[in-house]
């Protein structure tokens, strides 16, 4: 009973919580609206299954989505890198992203870290030209649980932040409170509101 008391308690938390820092980057003068298409390429750093990779990558892309971007299937785009021989590369880096978009035939590219998934989580992305291997967008937040609800957790057994089936419940809250905050200072590709008309063009 304890243990599902904290874990609603945190749940509850983390959706109208909001996260301890953030800091963006966006590049100056750039027309966000000739991005008609983007694939996310990498997600690394403290995540270790595929499945919670796979949880990260379509979070960020639901924001994407809202933002007016086309996000290329990440299974197609995986699949293109695997038989390009490109998965090996570092894909973080500006030069190796930029050359994956590349293969890809997508504007951009966006690049995501994890460095800590812990009490604390901290994400980091990065959306790369894939023309120029510029950072076109770059965002980084983290939150955490707090002292106290952390106490309240350690009173039942152990959960893991991630398995085989993807992040913990509680981590994959946490993880979209994230995102949907530092996605709030990414452009719009195009207008998203009611009514609004999609217009894609390349300048």
């Amino acid at each position: 009973m304890k243990t599902i008391t904290a874990v609603a308690l945190l749940t509850t938390l983390m959706l109208v919580g909001g996260c301890a820092s953030d800091k963006s980057y966006v590049k100056a003068g750039f027309d966000f609206s000739a991005l008609d298409k983007i694939a996310v390429i990498d997600v690394r750093g403290d995540i270790n299954t595929d499945a919670a990779r796979n949880q990260i990558a379509d979070l960020f892309e639901a924001e994407l989505i809202k933002k007016g971007y086309t996000p290329m299937e990440r299974t197609q785009a995986q699949t293109l890198l695997k038989e390009q021989q490109l998965q090996a590369l570092d894909l973080a880096g500006p030069r190796d992203a930029a050359r994956a978009g590349l293969i890809l035939n997508v504007p951009a590219v966006l690049v995501i870290d994890i460095p800590e998934l812990g009490e604390e989580m901290t994400i980091t992305a990065k959306m790369i030209d894939t023309e120029t291997g510029g950072i076109l967008w770059m965002a980084d937040d983290s939150g955490g649980i707090g002292a106290k609800l952390a106490a309240i957790l350690r009173l039942g057994p152990a959960m893991p932040d991630q398995t085989s089936q993807g992040l913990s419940p509680q981590k994959a809250s946490q993880a979209k409170t994230i995102i949907k905050k530092m996605c709030k200072t990414l452009p719009a590709a195009a207008p998203t509101g009611p009514g609004a008309r999609r217009k894609r063009h390349r300048s």
